[in-house]
């Protein structure tokens, strides 16, 4: 098939979207789909609620598998050979899991359109057990490594595919919050870690329980995976018409039969042109659709001509390029430097802000929308991070602008750095935290699964970037230097997210598609949530005088 003939299948689609878009508009005719989310979407069922708690298992292990290596390096010694591991070999058995992880999640999305999202996750926790188990039991760096490398790979496909699976079962008012609650169980999963850290900090080999600990959640997944159901638009995908029936009488158990079957075929009409553009090319027509559709090109890059990078990528290398991870990573190791007695309960701190500040986006992020938490949240991380880079420099005069281990720093001035990560971790977990996560909704099904995998791919390649080069940045430019440069990484990101970031809230997964045909839709998408508003003003009015 040439690339014209997809061009001209996705121009169909979009006007197809389109009509289906007034369809929905008028409220007329069998397709009306807000007519159905109107009268469906009233209650979250249980069954929902308990596959959003199994899907976020996912994020327990990402979360996990981050915090417990800071807690890890401070305490293996001697137990891989050295006598000490050097800034290097930390750095390599920290990024081992980064490498993975992009690997694992540059594969995820297009698995998971063939396997399906519930057996993607499945392949991950396999895949997790055996790394943690390894981890657990190697005597030297390297097997170390290997291990993390294993183990990264399960958590890149994870981070991927759990969120996506979350949203394509969600119901369009609850999305984002239910993509939060991935989020919060990450940072819940970091919490855990860094209490787990604490008390095993001074057990022999306690890094070892650390680590293996980690195969407790996963198994537990794997066993509740076999009872859930999966993504009815990847059912109807495949022509499992009859599965997808029953996945939606189960996720809308308080629906009439009427309404199900109005459900379904609202679903059926919106991803039938992808349907057919899957089944009628190759990924890797698909794939290069991703830069030469328009649509999809404005999906996953920024706006920049010469850089072509898409929205959903620029997001989620602006949550890495933050420097966020290196606290992660390195807390108590910064901590320790700077002279904190008790640096892993100090990280605890950190992570439980982390905790703390997700759930409250968990609450808003619905109500309030991705585009305003991310302008409004994105400068308190630009002031956190520069507070740290004023207090590291005056901190560090007497010992040449650097961190020297064993060296006396003034306690008002590590108080400080304490409290500027605080002011930046809140920042981060109220938005950036969060939102980047929420890039399903940016592609449409046909190259959904490609789209998260190269956005899930780009997170993680930012995060092996900054976690292989922080402790480098930090000797070379000062650690005044290196938080200075993550505040100017912030404030193009803020600039980023200006200009270019659309809302999606309000909006379903289909619909959002359509903000994107005449620029990157900031406009767009609130005239159509508007819109959308309206409707629901109509429907309850017309509602009252039919109580009436």
């Amino acid at each position: 098939m040439t690339q014209s003939s997809f061009d001209e299948k996705r121009q169909t689609k979009d006007k197809t979207q389109d009509e289906l878009y007034e369809v929905r508009g008028n409220a007329a005719g069998d397709i009306s789909q807000y007519a159905a989310v109107a009268e469906v979407e009233k209650h979250t069922t249980w069954f929902v609620w308990l596959l959003v708690a199994c899907c976020t298992i996912s994020g327990l292990l990402f979360g996990y598998d981050t915090g417990v290596i800071s807690g890890t390096l401070v305490t293996i010694n001697g137990d891989l050979g050295p006598a000490q591991l050097s800034d290097g070999q930390k750095e390599f058995i920290t990024s081992a899991t980064t490498l993975g992880a992009l690997l694992g999640g540059l594969a995820a999305g297009a698995m998971s359109d063939w396997t399906g999202r519930r057996p993607a996750l499945g392949i991950a926790d396999i895949i997790f057990v055996g790394g943690a188990l390894g981890q657990a039991v190697c005597h030297t760096v390297w097997s170390m490594i290997g291990c993390r490398f294993l183990i990264g790979i399960g958590v890149g496909v994870a981070s991927c595919i759990a969120p996506l699976y979350i949203q394509e079962l969600s119901p369009t008012r609850m999305r984002g919050r239910m993509v939060v609650l991935n989020v919060v169980m990450i940072t819940f999963g970091q919490v855990v870690a860094y209490g787990i850290d604490a008390g095993f900090a001074n057990v022999s080999g306690g890094w070892r329980w650390m680590v293996g600990l980690g195969t407790v959640p996963a198994g537990i997944q794997l066993i509740c995976l076999a009872f859930l159901p999966e993504s009815p638009r990847i059912l109807i995908r495949k022509g499992n018409i009859e599965a997808a029936h029953r996945v939606l009488e189960r996720v809308y158990s308080e629906a009439t039969a009427e309404q199900i079957d109005l459900q379904l075929q609202v679903l059926r009409a919106s991803v039938q042109q992808s349907i057919d553009i899957a089944n009628s090319t190759t990924f890797f027509e698909r794939f290069n659709s991703m830069i030469t559709v328009p649509v999809n090109r404005r999906a996953l890059s920024k706006i920049h001509p010469l850089l072509t990078h898409l929205l959903g990528c620029g997001m989620q290398a602006y949550q890495q390029l933050c420097g966020f991870n290196t606290l992660m990573y390195y807390s108590a190791s910064l901590f320790q430097e700077i002279g904190f007695n008790q640096p892993t309960a100090v990280g605890l701190i950190i992570s439980g802000t982390n905790f703390i500040f997700t759930l409250f986006a968990l609450k808003y992020i619905d109500i309030v929308g991705r585009r305003k938490i991310m302008v409004f949240s994105a400068p308190g991380m630009v002031f956190g991070l520069t507070l740290a880079s004023i207090a590291f420099h005056y901190m560090t005069l007497h010992t040449g602008g650097d961190l020297v281990s064993g060296a006396s720093y003034s306690r008002t001035w590590s108080a400080i750095v304490l409290l500027s990560m605080i002011i930046f971790v809140a920042s981060y977990a109220t938005g950036l935290g969060n939102v980047p996560w929420q890039q399903g909704e940016l592609f449409g099904l046909e190259v959904r699964g490609i789209g998260t995998s190269l956005s899930t791919a780009t997170n993680w390649a930012g995060n092996l970037l900054i976690g292989s080069t922080y402790l480098s940045l930090m000797a070379k430019i000062t650690p005044a230097g290196a938080f200075g440069f993550y505040a100017g990484l912030c404030l193009l990101g803020w600039l980023f997210c200006l200009f270019c970031f659309p809302e999606t809230a309000g909006l379903s997964l289909e619909e959002v598609q359509s903000i994107f045909q005449d620029g990157f839709g900031i406009r767009e998408s609130q005239r159509m949530r508007n819109k959308k508003q309206e409707m629901k003003m109509q429907q309850e009015i017309q509602a009252g005088r039919g109580d009436a």
